[in-house]
């Protein structure tokens, strides 16, 4: 699983890449269905969270999220990224 950060209009520090790094932890479960995970997040008057997942059986999907704070932001886009991940497994489950 290949995870690819990117910040616009902001640097990302240390600490909010660790906080994010810690969040991936919960996708553990899944490491062997994705093979990236292209995070972006962008900041205006808000931040601009969002996230490409390709999967390792050619689907992708993308959730995003906006909030001004940007662990907020980085909380419910994990949350919505995990409801994604679990429903594409289950699919691909019912399929075989």
């Amino acid at each position: 699983m290949t995870v690819d950060i990117r910040a616009v209009h902001f640097d990302l520090g240390d600490p909010s890449r660790d906080y994010l790094n810690k969040k991936l932890e919960r996708l553990d479960y899944a490491k062997d269905l994705i093979t990236d995970l292209l995070f972006a997040f962008t900041k205006e008057k808000q931040f601009h969270c969002e996230c490409t997942v390709n999967f390792r059986w050619g689907n992708n999907a993308h959730v995003q999220e906006n909030d001004f704070d940007l662990a907020a932001g980085i909380d419910k886009l994990m949350d919505r990224l995990e409801q994604k991940i679990t429903k594409e497994k289950n699919k691909q489950q019912e399929k075989k």
